[in-house]
């Protein structure tokens, strides 16, 4: 059986993307600071850690149970995302730092914490948004969010250079519109076209296999924006 990491998993697409791996008979460590949702479906292949991945020293429990229970990685989905929707004039340092705790730090230490496990073929996936594309439609009151954003999509660029000769895979989506709570924060009111388990089926087989045909690419995965 193959291991999967997911982080992100409480709700929306982490939440139906760690069922999916789960039903298919993958491994799946499933991350998220609350882990009641899916510890109440009892799949039997899904492990949950309560990870608070704002905070650099918890970040140490998925590595330390790497190490202990599975030894491997064999696909890695960064899917969390923290957002703050405020007017940029009301938005302090610690706005910025709170949403790139999350968005953008933890994603590079939980990557570096990993990358001994992380073995030939094995895929690192980053969730962006299309708001982090350069040229993309922006929207006020995102500028923490979309910026780290972006700046995930250039650390997938990067990532995918240094451990090519690993061959490792590093790759990035950015989605548009997805109906999830995530939504409804930063647009309430507005209804998407695709579902949480729509995006998470086209996620799934990409993490699976999108590294035969790409490695350091940013894949653009909006169909509409608000």
């Amino acid at each position: 059986m193959k291991n999967v990491i997911i982080t992100g998993t409480s709700r929306g697409i982490g939440f139906e993307l760690a069922q999916l791996f789960a039903k298919n008979n993958y491994n799946v460590l499933a991350i998220s600071r609350n882990t009641k949702t899916l510890n109440s479906l009892s799949l039997k292949n899904i492990t949950t850690l309560s990870v608070d991945l704002g905070d650099e020293k918890d970040l140490n429990k998925i590595s330390q149970f790497i190490s202990a229970k599975w030894k491997t990685v064999d696909i890695l989905i960064h899917n969390a995302g923290k957002l703050i929707n405020k007017p940029f004039e009301k938005l302090n340092s610690n706005d910025f730092l709170e949403v790139y705790k999350v968005n953008v730090f933890a994603v590079a230490e939980l990557t570096r914490q990993l990358i001994p496990f992380l073995k030939k073929g094995s895929h690192v996936v980053t969730i962006s948004s299309i708001g982090g594309i350069q040229g993309s439609v922006k929207f006020s009151g995102l500028a923490a969010y979309s910026s780290s954003k972006g700046a995930v999509l250039t650390l997938t660029e990067l990532l995918a250079e240094e451990y090519k000769e690993k061959q490792i895979s590093f790759n990035a989506l950015a989605l548009g519109a997805v109906q999830t709570e995530m939504l409804e924060e930063a647009f309430p009111g507005y209804k998407a076209s695709i579902s949480a388990i729509e995006m998470a089926k086209y996620i799934y087989n990409f993490a699976l296999t999108g590294n035969k045909y790409y490695n350091g690419k940013i894949l653009q995965v909006s169909s509409t924006t608000p």
